[in-house]
C-alpha cells in the first residue's frame, strides 16, 4: 500500500464553527494531518508526494465543479480581504435556501450561494490546500488503476459534502468524487463507499443521474445528525441513475452490529452494480471518542470495516472526516491494516 500527502494541505488554517450560537474552535485543524500520519507510520505505510499532470488534475476538477464555484474558492478570500471591515474569515450569514436559489451580483450573497453552511468558511491558503488534497486523491486513484495495490489519500480538507458547486461541512473540492471520476474516465464500474458518520451529500449530488458510478453511504440517521437535508433511504438516484444510490442511516451511537448489518447490504449492491474500482471515502469519526461523539464504534471495529472492505479490485482510499483525539492515527492504522490483511 502507498500513500500520497501534499504539504499544501496544511495551509487551511480556519479558526472556527458555530456551535450552541457560538463561535468556537473547529476541530477541522491542521493537528489532523500530524495525529493521521502518526497511524501510517506505525504500518510503515511510505507517504509520497502526488506527482499527477497539472492538465489532467484541472480538466477532472473543472468537470466535476461549476466554473463560478471554482473561481470564488480560488479568488473569493483576497476579494474579502479588500473589503472594508473583514475578519481572518470569510463566513457569509444569508444563503440560498429551497425558496431563493438566484446569484446575485453582490460578493456576500455571491458567498452565500457557494457556500452551503458556515462551516466551509475561506482562509488564506483554503483553495491551495483544496488543490492539494484533490491532487492527492487523484494520484492515489492513478496508483491504483496501474495495479499498484490499494492506495491511501490523505486529503485534508475532506470533501464529500462539497456538492458540484457549493462548499459544505468542512469540505471544498469533492476528492472522492474526483477519484471515482478518473476511474470512469477509463471506462470502468465505479463504486464509491462512504463509511463517515455524516452522510456523502455532495458525492450524492455529483453522481445521482448517473448509471456507472454507485454511491453508497453508511451514516448517521440524517434525522438528528449533519447534513440533516439528505442521507435519508429513498434516495436511490434519478432518471438514468435510479437505483445507483444506497443510503444506509444507523441510529446515533450505534456499535459494531448495526454497521455490520449495513456492510453486508453495501456490499451485495456493489457486487451486484459489477463494479471495477472502489472508492472507501474514509471517515473514522464514528469512532466513541471523536470530539463529534455521534457512533460508538472501538479500535479494533475499524479494524473489520477495513477486512470487509478488502475486495479483489483497485481500491482507492480516500480521508473524509475523523477529528483529533489522541487514538485518530491507531484508528487509520486499524483499517488499512485490516484492508490490507
Amino acid at each position: 500500500m502507498i500513500a500520497y500527502y501534499h504539504p499544501d494541505s496544511a495551509r487551511h488554517k480556519p479558526l472556527h464553527r458555530i456551535a450552541g450560537g457560538e463561535l468556537r474552535p473547529t476541530f477541522e485543524t491542521v493537528a489532523r494531518i500530524e495525529l493521521l500520519q502518526q497511524g501510517l507510520q506505525e504500518l510503515n505505510i511510505p507517504l509520497a508526494m502526488p506527482d499527477v499532470d497539472a492538465a489532467r488534475l484541472g480538466h477532472l476538477i473543472s468537470a466535476q465543479h461549476d466554473a463560478g464555484y471554482l473561481g470564488f474558492l480560488e479568488q473569493g478570500f483576497a476579494t474579502w480581504q479588500a473589503m472594508p471591515g473583514t475578519g481572518p474569515e470569510l463566513r457569509t450569514s444569508v444563503h440560498t435556501s429551497r425558496h431563493m436559489t438566484r446569484l446575485p451580483e453582490d460578493f456576500l450573497g455571491r458567498a452565500g450561494y457557494y457556500q452551503a453552511d458556515s462551516s466551509s468558511v475561506l482562509v488564506e491558503g483554503t483553495w491551495e490546500a483544496a488543490r492539494a488534497s484533490a491532487m492527492a486523491a487523484l494520484a492515489a486513484a492513478e496508483a491504483a488503476l496501474a495495479g499498484r495495490g490499494p492506495a491511501y489519500a490523505l486529503c485534508r480538507p475532506p470533501g464529500h459534502h462539497a456538492y458540484s458547486d457549493q462548499a459544505g461541512g468542512f469540505c471544498y473540492l469533492n476528492n472522492a468524487a474526483l477519484a471515482a471520476n478518473a476511474a470512469a474516465a477509463q471506462g470502468a464500474r465505479v463504486a464509491v463507499l462512504d463509511v463517515d458518520v455524516h452522510h456523502g451529500n455532495g458525492t450524492q449530488q455529483i453522481f445521482y443521474s448517473r448509471p456507472d458510478v454507485l454511491t453508497v453511504s453508511l451514516h448517521g440517521d440524517p434525522a438528528w445528525l449533519y447534513p440533516y437535508h439528505a442521507g435519508y433511504a429513498d434516495e436511490t438516484g434519478t432518471g438514468a441513475g435510479a437505483g445507483a444510490n444506497l443510503n444506509l442511516p444507523l441510529p446515533l451511537h450505534s456499535g459494531f452490529a448495526a454497521y455490520a448489518e449495513a456492510m453486508q447490504l453495501a456490499l451485495a449492491r456493489i457486487r451486484a452494480h459489477g463494479t471495477e474500482v472502489l472508492v472507501i471515502a474514509l471517515g473514522l469519526d464514528a469512532y466513541a471518542g471523536d470530539p463529534f461523539a455521534c457512533m460508538g464504534l472501538r479500535i479494533e471495529d475499524f479494524a473489520r470495516l477495513g477486512a470487509a472492505c478488502r475486495l479483489p479490485l483497485p481500491t482507492i482510499v480516500v480521508q473524509e472526516g475523523g477529528y483529533p483525539s489522541p487514538d485518530l492515527g491507531r484508528l487509520l492504522a486499524a483499517f488499512l491494516g485490516g484492508l490490507a490483511g
